[in-house]
């Protein structure tokens, strides 16, 4: 009985340990959105301004756990008055929710190289949960000795679920801005070195 629980132990402290912390590596990541204008065309955007933290075992992502804050008020369209827009009371209200928060409840895979993320995702003074897609894109050590990894999510969400309010619609009765908003996020991460 002592036997076992001592391997049991060691079993667990090589789990515990096989964790590592990685950081974003925000200039090779980004993340971007687009929504319907007109029922016709699409609009496409992205936040510049975003950080995220992910915890993982390189051998099992299954076990990950992954967290992400983005500034709402780093919204950009290409189109100065539309950003403003989308940063006041009819969409982000980014001066009283200046952040945008994702933390992962599960990492499960579902094939080759590729995962499902569940997790609360927060806009405004609303969470839901969400699901995402994820393609992992591999690892690599990089010429100054980091190990780095690399992964593409993809998802939609009901803009309306989350209190992003604003809705005009055309004489045919659609909407200038569609309900469901289409993500991407490519995110890069470097393995932080143990001390």
């Amino acid at each position: 009985m002592k036997l076992s629980l001592t391997l049991a132990a060691l079993v667990l402290a090589g789990s515990v340990s096989a964790q590592s912390n990685w950081k974003l590596d925000a200039s090779h990541s980004n993340v971007t959105f687009t929504v319907t204008h007109l029922l016709v065309s699409e609009v496409d955007g992205r936040f510049t301004s975003f950080d995220s933290k992910l915890v993982a075992d390189v051998n099992d992502f299954s076990t990950a756990r992954v967290e992400t804050a983005i500034k709402s008020a780093s919204v950009n369209t290409d189109n100065t008055k539309r950003d403003e827009h989308l940063r006041s009371d009819d969409f982000f209200n980014a001066e009283q929710f200046p952040e945008i928060k994702f933390v992962s409840t599960s990492f499960k895979k579902v094939g080759e190289n590729k995962y499902k993320v569940i997790g609360n995702l927060t806009i405004r003074d609303v969470t839901k949960q969400v699901e995402l897609d994820v393609k992992f894109n591999g690892t690599i050590k990089d010429p100054w000795g980091n190990n780095k990894v690399a992964f593409k999510a993809t998802g939609e969400i009901n803009r309306f679920d989350f209190n992003l309010k604003w809705n005009k619609l055309i004489e045919s009765g659609g909407a200038v801005v569609g309900e469901t908003v289409g993500i991407t996020i490519n995110a890069a991460y470097v393995e932080e070195k143990k001390s």
